[in-house]
């Protein structure tokens, strides 16, 4: 709950309050999203690799670049929590801050998930999304979040005073040391905020609270993206099921995730180049 206010509000607080939003980045200056210049290589594409993510586990994966990926249901409900890393260098990883900031809280068809500074370039596209039909519902929630950070033990310590092993941080971080050969010390620092794949999420309306509710993915359902760059990427199939009830605990039921990864007929990207990373000249004023 939020605090109640201890100052009295100004003479011209109605005023304040009037003024008009700004968006904060206008993103007019993107290159639209363009379907048909990745419907050729959809049409073509066939499955070269899957994966299985068992319930309150995670898994690494790897996607070339100019390969398409998708994170899908098999069994029941189920949320996801995604991590990606270009393959060649984890500094550079998933920015959830920034991706938020240009596409809005939730992602879908058409938008990029970007990369951390100094990078800062699309690591992959959203090419489809069986759930866009879910738009927002009644409460303000949405599918697919970039609001959350991913359930941890630490915060999780903070709020019940025990540990549970298998909050997605943790998940993600034993599958990344697996993967990698790195200790749990040396993989923890590269887990960051993730992409909540099917998951149902929004603000409240009186105390902007960040909720969870019973997500509306169904068996069949999928989320696919395009990989800009050499990804890799590690899922967390989360413990709290489809969250519509608690997560960090072993109360919900759980069910697996699928993962998996298609290669599009030779020439049929046309002219699609894989992104530079940011042109800025990291000078900061200095020189």
């Amino acid at each position: 709950m939020k605090y109640t206010p201890q100052n009295s509000a100004p003479s011209d607080a109605a005023t304040r309050k009037a003024v008009k939003p700004v968006i904060c980045y206008p993103v007019d200056s993107l290159p639209a999203y363009d379907a048909s210049v990745f419907a050729p290589a959809r049409e073509s594409m066939q499955l070269i690799d899957e994966l299985i993510i068992p319930p309150r586990d995670a898994k690494v994966f790897d996607v070339p670049a100019g390969h398409f990926f998708r994170i899908v249901c098999p069994e029941g409900p189920q949320v996801g929590d995604l991590n990606l890393w270009n393959a060649q260098n984890l500094n550079e990883r998933f920015f959830s801050g920034k991706t938020r900031a240009l596409h809005g809280t939730h992602v879908s068809t058409g938008d990029h998930l970007w990369s951390n500074l100094p990078y800062f370039r699309p690591l992959a596209t959203v090419t489809w999304d069986t759930l866009d039909w879910y738009g927002w519902d009644e409460f303000g929630g949405g599918v697919h979040d970039v609001i959350g950070t991913r359930c941890d033990p630490y915060t999780n310590r903070l709020l019940s005073h025990d540990d549970y092993h298998y909050c997605c941080h943790s998940n993600l971080t034993r599958a990344l040391a697996a993967d990698t050969g790195m200790s749990l010390d040396e993989a923890e620092p590269y887990v960051h905020d993730v992409l909540n794949v099917f998951m149902c999420t929004g603000f409240t309306r009186d105390t902007k609270q960040y909720f969870m509710k019973a997500s509306p993915v169904r068996t069949g359902d999928y989320l696919e993206m395009f990989a800009q760059i050499d990804l890799k990427g590690a899922l967390s199939a989360c413990p709290g099921g489809d969250c519509g009830s608690k997560h960090s605990s072993e109360e919900a039921i759980c069910a697996p995730l699928k993962v998996e990864i298609y290669k599009p007929a030779e020439g049929s990207l046309g002219n699609w180049t894989a992104p530079d990373i940011s042109a800025y000249s990291r000078t900061h004023g200095l020189k």
